[in-house]
């Protein structure tokens, strides 16, 4: 009996963090919130709730826990790439590294990802876009496409450093102006021909 308090808990927990943010909570994120010693107590509450018909988890997909007493809407499931610079930018051996293998798949509701297709999702490094809410941590959704209107945030591959950072782009005469949010930070400017968009930033999953 002295296990149900906790439980009720960490439902309770699962339910509001899918109400304010639309996508799961990983046992991380319930640890810290329900303020539980490890990782693995939460586990095992989970394999609990589980076993119980509480929730429904996919071993095979990040942030795949579901309420069974709840219809959430559509599902897509989003690749997790890698990781992309806010900040200076981070090496990466070719423009097409993102399309591989991914390193985990989100399953997150069309209200997260506006129901567009083509997106995929960068772990964000560093902290030049934190004035914009976009923290080291964080995980940017992005959706393909090769160009941007003037001051949308995007991932940009630089083609002369081959190497690929997230920041706003504006188009300033014969140059691409590279914009950081960060008040400490300076913006970058290239040629046309060095810039290419890879895709611009439809959210962002925040990291607790």
């Amino acid at each position: 009996m002295a296990d149900i308090p906790t439980r009720v808990r960490i439902l309770d927990f699962i339910r509001q963090f899918l109400d304010r943010r639309g996508y799961a909570p990983t046992v991380r994120d319930i640890a810290k919130g329900c303020d539980i010693s490890t990782p693995s107590v939460v586990q095992h509450h989970l394999n609990k709730l589980e076993d119980e018909g509480h929730i429904h988890r996919d071993p095979t997909v990040f942030r795949s826990i579901q309420l069974t007493d709840r219809k959430l809407g559509a599902i897509s499931q989003v690749p997790l790439l890698g990781t992309i610079a806010a900040g200076k930018p981070i090496p990466v051996p070719t423009a097409d590294t993102w399309t591989s293998v991914p390193e985990e798949t989100l399953q997150l509701t069309d209200e997260v990802t506006r129901g567009k297709k083509g997106i995929y999702a960068l772990r964000v490094k560093g902290f030049s876009m934190i004035d914009a809410l976009v923290g080291d941590g964080d995980i940017v959704l992005i959706q393909q496409m090769s160009t941007v209107e003037e001051g949308e945030m995007a991932a940009v591959w630089l083609q002369v450093e081959q190497e690929v950072t997230l920041k706003k782009v504006y188009h300033e005469g014969g140059r691409i102006r590279l914009q950081p949010a960060n008040k400490e930070m300076q913006p970058m400017y290239y040629p046309p021909g060095d810039v290419e968009i890879q895709g611009k930033v439809i959210g962002v999953l925040r990291k607790l």
